[in-house]
């Protein structure tokens, strides 16, 4: 017996963003944080809801990884 499971997709959603400290390194702009929710999904049906925190630079629109 075999079980596969297939996500078909997982949109992505930004809910709000917000100024946050600090400099990029790589340009020296200032970062944003974008509040985002994606929503796995099983064959069109979602399976459950999640909002994360990511950070970019403003100016060079990278993405930024959070030190925690």
């Amino acid at each position: 017996m075999c079980l596969v499971l297939v996500l078909c997709d997982e949109p992505e959603r930004v809910v709000a963003t917000h100024q946050a400290p600090g400099r990029c390194p790589y340009c020296g702009g200032g970062v944003v944080a974008a509040d985002v929710e994606s929503a796995p999904r099983l064959c069109y049906a979602p399976l459950c809801f999640r909002i994360r925190r990511r950070f970019y630079c403003s100016l060079c629109s990278r993405p930024l990884v959070s030190v925690a």
